[in-house]
C-alpha cells in the first residue's frame, strides 16, 4: 500500500518537468492529504522502486 511517510532525509535538488494533469491530480491528493508536492513524489518513486525489485525478484524464482 502506498503511505505518505513524513521522515526527512539529506536530499539533492533535481528539475522534473510534469505533465499539467498529473500536476493537478498530485495536488488534489497532497491538499487533501496536507503534504508537500516533493513529499509525495518522493514516495511514489519509492514506491516503484520497490515495486521494481520485487519485479525482478518474482522473475529470478520462475
Amino acid at each position: 500500500m502506498f503511505n505518505l511517510n513524513i521522515e526527512r532525509k539529506e536530499s539533492i535538488n533535481k528539475c522534473v518537468r510534469f505533465p499539467t494533469k498529473i500536476i493537478n491530480e498530485i495536488e488534489k491528493v497532497t491538499n487533501k492529504n496536507n503534504v508537500s508536492f516533493s513529499k509525495f513524489v518522493i514516495e511514489a518513486c519509492l514506491y516503484a522502486l520497490n515495486d521494481i525489485k520485487e519485479q525482478e525478484k518474482q522473475k529470478q524464482e520462475s
